[in-house]
């Protein structure tokens, strides 16, 4: 019973918010109820027994991503009018992404029976835990492909970072080692001017 209004509560909460998104005339309300989604549909997972995807959803998307939105978006000096005039322009295209998602929205309900977790035939009951079942399979049957995809988005982070500090001729960079070699008498120099006389540069 209280599994049922749990479920109930977070997809409620997680249908209001995901429509807030859309509605929001705010971008940054839109970004906060993003996030409020992301959390209820992580209580949606954790009702289904799938820890792992909890997680990734609180870490990952309220963690990383949905946190740079909304500082991208705090950041940016967004012109609202500006995006709001193009709205007619892109309304077609709209109505077309719109269709086609409802279509797919039917074809889905219209299949619910096809998945063995939606047939109403008992699931078999876990022997462990399924973070447990999947850190054996990660590490054991898929390391090398795991391997390879750690390498690749170091290779990335790498080259993000060279690309971002690369050097530019018109921006002076900071010499640290210069900067601590330097001695206190050559940067402080103690003057005693007479009354009337200024300082000499």
């Amino acid at each position: 019973m209280i599994a049922l209004i749990a479920f109930y509560l977070f997809a409620t909460v997680t249908i209001a918010s995901a429509v807030a998104v859309i509605f929001a005339r705010n971008p940054v309300h839109s970004v906060l109820w993003l996030i409020l989604a992301f959390f209820n549909a992580a209580g949606l997972m954790l009702i289904i027994g799938a820890e792992f995807i909890a997680m990734l959803l609180v870490i990952v998307y309220v963690g990383a991503v949905a946190v740079l939105f909304l500082f991208v978006v705090m950041m940016l000096d967004i012109d609202f009018a500006e995006l709001r005039s193009g709205f007619t322009k892109n309304l077609p295209f709209g109505i077309i992404l719109a269709v086609v998602l409802l279509l797919e929205i039917i074809i889905a309900g219209s299949a619910w029976r096809a998945g063995p977790a939606m047939s109403g035939a008992v699931a078999h009951e876990a022997t462990q835990p399924n973070i447990v079942g999947l850190g054996q399979v990660l590490y054991s049957r898929f390391l090398f492909p795991f391997e390879i995809a750690g390498l690749i988005l170091l290779v990335a982070m790498i080259g993000a970072i060279v690309l971002t500090h690369r050097s530019r001729g018109d921006v002076r960079g900071q010499k640290v080692w210069r900067q601590v070699d330097r001695r206190p008498e050559d940067a402080v120099r103690l003057e005693n001017p007479e009354v009337g006389e200024g300082m000499s540069l």
